[in-house]
């Protein structure tokens, strides 16, 4: 079995943030009480989004790091305020973080507290900032965009438009010559794997990737409302300045902090947390954790989940660069929800994918 833990450094935070749509997630789903749902971890937004339903969630990760940022928040949501909980984790300025760390970190394991306790810098700085991928973000913000546009074009881009106004600000304004060599410069896969992933993530990857990550862009930018985009803000920002990703707009807040004891934790492979949490599942957030496996390791995961699953459970996944669903050995047992999985894509704010796919056990 292809083994990603085998071939990547995972004792680092890659993800400070989880950069997959919690909005479109959802509605795949569909999280409700008495649900069981798998869910990858990463920064833990979107594991935190699922208890807004109401669902029973197993966080899984490979990352003892990654762990680590989603109990802290689980933590923070549990013991904060809204506004208070929004400064600890950088949304908002807060020179007091430290000191409420102190507070929360009583309920996070001794292994996370570990962790935190080594990374002081980073819980002071707020942890949405803290990941590999978010410095790689800042990079472009502050040494690229500069040489494309002015603050006030961004802050301009970032305005609520029509459709038609958005279409034209882009063609218009928004993709000169600069906009487009260096956006395909930077986000090549000779630069994203030494700065922004890893290179052992595009160890299946066919084909040039700037490109289909431009197009994607493109569609975000034109197609979609940028005011409301909190992905785009953060990447343009440095924060969720505009907008605010699902789990922490203040209606899905007190929904999760009322289900908060509801989220449980597992370090390890996804396959291996479902074989041993002796449950059956609803639900699975996978991510996009095929991506970065051969086609065989794949059908091997996949099987092992659906071993796991109850009838009408649904599985959630992202493509960014290389096409996987489900093994053709397993579609006698799984619906692929195809007009489901467009209708989500094509409002799908984490744009830098190319397909969203939603299937369902028969």
């Amino acid at each position: 079995m292809d083994r990603i833990e085998d071939r990547v450094d995972f004792n680092y935070i890659r993800y400070s943030n989880c950069w997959e749509d919690a909005d479109i997630l959802c509605a795949a789903l569909n999280p409700s009480p008495g649900k069981q749902i798998l869910s990858i971890a990463s920064s833990g937004d979107n594991s935190l989004a699922l208890l807004a339903g109401g669902a029973e969630v197993l966080a899984v990760d490979l990352n003892q790091s990654q762990l680590a940022c989603v109990e802290l928040r689980r933590s923070a949501i549990s013991a904060l305020e809204y506004e208070e909980c929004l400064a600890f984790l950088g949304v908002r300025e807060d020179s007091n973080r430290l000191k409420i760390y102190d507070r929360l970190k009583s309920g996070i394991s001794p292994g996370a507290r570990n962790f935190w306790d080594s990374n002081a810098p980073i819980v002071k700085n707020g942890i949405i900032h803290s990941g590999k991928f978010e410095r790689y973000f800042s990079l472009f913000r502050k040494r690229v965009m500069p040489f494309i546009h002015s603050g006030a074009t961004v802050k301009e881009l970032l305005m609520e438009k029509k459709r038609e106004e958005r279409i034209i600000f882009y063609r218009d304004r928004w993709a000169n010559l600069r906009w487009r060599l260096l956006f395909k410069m930077f986000f090549s896969r000779f630069v994203m794997a030494r700065m922004g992933r890893d290179t052992e993530f595009f160890k299946y990857v066919d084909g040039a990737v700037s490109t289909r990550i431009l197009k994607r862009t493109e569609y975000a930018l034109t197609e979609l409302p940028t005011h409301g985009n909190p992905y785009l803000d953060y990447i343009l920002t440095g924060n969720f300045t505009n907008s605010l990703p699902f789990y922490l707009r203040k209606e899905n807040y007190i929904k999760i902090k009322g289900n908060i004891g509801n989220i449980s934790f597992f370090k390890g492979p996804a396959q291996l947390a479902a074989n041993s949490s002796g449950r059956k599942f609803d639900g699975f957030n996978l991510s996009d954790i095929f991506e970065y496996l051969d086609g065989k390791t794949c059908e091997d995961i996949y099987g092992i989940l659906l071993d796991n699953s109850n009838r009408r459970a649904r599985f959630a996944y992202w493509n960014m660069l290389v096409p996987r669903s489900c093994p053709e050995k397993f579609r006698d047992k799984i619906s692929c929800l195809d007009e489901l999985s467009k209708k989500l894509f094509g409002r799908d704010k984490a744009f830098f994918y190319s397909r969203f796919i939603v299937e369902e056990v028969r």
